[in-house]
């Protein structure tokens, strides 16, 4: 049987190395800087997204049971207006961390992890407010072959 997205990554060691990596590159970037150096920020945003982005891949709920839930984060993201080339930066940002963060080079592993994040943007940009949220949302699943069926 294959291994998840999760376990082909490295675990939740590869998680962390690619949220650090994701949030350096966002920092670097002209227009992504400042909503990733706003002082408002969690401080344990780094490792929050690593276990969000871990649980959404496969690996262990630690997101979803014990830090937030999708509609939460949603609801943070949306009502900002187009952020279509923030959300291709974003995103960018993500495709060039996967190698920072020393991630398999495996074409295939790559190509699911871009199509989910391509996925994400659009979804966490689609509603044009927070109120639009609903209150419950369930955390994506994402494998091999793109999102899971519930």
């Amino acid at each position: 049987m294959r291994p998840s997205l999760y376990e082909f990554a490295g675990g939740q060691d590869a998680m962390l190395a690619l949220a650090r990596a994701h949030h350096l590159r966002c920092l670097a970037d002209p227009e992504l800087n400042h909503p990733f150096s706003h002082p408002d920020q969690h401080p344990q945003h780094v490792e929050r997204l690593a276990a969000d982005w871990g649980e959404v891949l496969g690996g262990p709920t630690i997101f979803s049971e014990a830090l937030s839930d999708q509609a939460a984060t949603v609801r943070m993201h949306a009502g900002n207006g187009d952020m279509t080339d923030l959300g291709r930066r974003f995103v960018a940002c993500f495709v060039a961390a996967a190698d920072d963060a020393g991630l398999p080079d495996d074409p295939e592993f790559r190509a699911a992890l871009a199509a989910y994040m391509e996925w994400a943007v659009d979804d966490m940009l689609s509603y044009p407010e927070p109120t639009d949220v609903p209150q419950r949302l369930p955390l994506p699943r994402w494998t091999w072959e793109g999102p899971a069926s519930s």
